[in-house]
């Protein structure tokens, strides 16, 4: 059976973005897996090499029934060594199934927003030579806790849990490094009423449109060495 990645979407305007290019540049097999329109969660098996679970609108506190299913998925994936990473809500859900709380953050982060490494041996290893800051996009009024065994990677100014690594393998964000031009572009158009306040975390969707030319290559930049980092530890 061909071996292959698992990518989880949760609404209709998302997709896997960077995540893709840098899959089909280097020949990995995925699959995507459309779990808001009830696809049927695959069980794991030999075929599986690792999962990606992306963003969404909804809570992982909001009881719906597929979300937790990912989450059984998620601890499976983990109790057997398999390389997992997640993006926003994905990095709620590997929290939740690492037994940790998500709750409601104190700053709404909307937008560009620098993050910055934290000071340990495990950042520098996915960080590699990214200095600080580097710029990520943010859409977010939730945050996780950090598992105990866990590692912080970075943080922005308006939440401290940005990232962190799990074992060797696991990777929880609650960023989106995976924006590109287009998909950014596309959520600009479908979400701009829901884009219009403005505060210290807060950019409209005229002040994220502004810097979206310039800060794309350089969040690709960190998408590239984060996303690299991560496949290294697939067995394909």
């Amino acid at each position: 059976m061909p071996k292959k990645l698992l990518i989880f979407t949760h609404s209709f305007d998302d997709a896997p973005g960077y995540v893709i290019d840098l899959l089909q540049r280097n020949n990995i097999p995925f699959r995507i897996i459309h779990s808001y329109k009830k696809e049927a969660i695959p069980e794991l098996n030999d075929s599986v090499v690792g999962l990606i679970f992306l963003g969404g609108s909804m809570s992982v506190n909001d009881g719906i029934s597929w979300l937790e299913q990912e989450v059984k998925l998620i601890q499976q994936a983990i109790s057997v060594g398999l390389p997992v990473i997640g993006h926003c809500l994905g990095g709620q859900l590997i929290s939740k199934a690492l037994g940790q709380t998500i709750s409601k953050s104190s700053n709404i982060e909307i937008g560009w927003h620098n993050c910055y490494r934290a000071d340990n041996s495990t950042a520098d290893v996915w960080l590699g030579e990214l200095k600080n800051a580097f710029v990520m996009f943010h859409w977010h009024d939730e945050t996780f806790d950090i598992p105990p065994d866990a590692t912080l990677l970075f943080s922005s100014k308006y939440c401290k849990n940005q990232a962190y690594s799990y074992g060797d393998n696991v990777l929880a964000m609650q960023c989106h490094v995976e924006m590109t031009e287009e998909l950014m572009s596309r959520w600009l158009d479908i979400f701009s009423g829901e884009l219009s306040k403005e505060s210290q975390s807060e950019q409209t969707h005229q002040q994220i449109r502004a810097k979206l030319t310039d800060n794309i290559p350089k969040l690709n930049r960190v998408a590239e060495q984060l996303y690299s980092r991560w496949v290294k530890t697939l067995t394909l």
